[in-house]
């Protein structure tokens, strides 16, 4: 079935939904993270504070990015789809690392880890697909 132009399937609208979500949470735990500084338990797990300020700031660069581009997704932006398919994999990365190594708060590591996970399946459906290529 062929996209009129200018209308998008309700799938890419979800898309673009879940990846402002994505990208909020990811901005979320981000800032989260610095709260940790404190807890030396959680920053020997990132091999110091470094290490800790670092994820932090590679969450909240990842969240902003993502939030941004599903405006792009939302347009049919071929560059959107594979940038935010690629921070995506990278979040969930991350939030499997964090939820695994108990370091941050592995509820919220799993939502972001699930919502990550299914924006990138989302994203490479047939039909998201034919969407981006029109």
């Amino acid at each position: 079935m062929s996209t009129v132009q200018g209308s998008r399937p309700v799938t890419i609208t979800i898309i673009g939904v879940l990846a402002f979500i994505a990208g909020l949470i990811d901005l979320v735990t981000g800032v989260l993270l610095f709260f940790l500084l404190p807890n030396e338990e959680v920053v020997a797990g990132f091999g110091g504070s470094g290490g800790l300020i670092a994820a932090a700031v590679g969450s909240i660069v990842v969240g902003l990015i993502t939030a941004v581009l599903a405006g792009g997704l939302l347009k049919g932006s071929g560059i959107a789809r594979l940038i935010v398919t690629v921070l995506q994999v990278l979040s969930i990365i991350g939030s499997l690392f964090m939820a695994v190594a108990y370091l941050g708060i592995p509820v919220g590591e799993w939502l972001g880890l699930a919502v990550s996970a299914v924006v990138v399946i989302l994203l490479w459906t047939p039909k998201a697909s034919a969407f981006f290529r029109d």
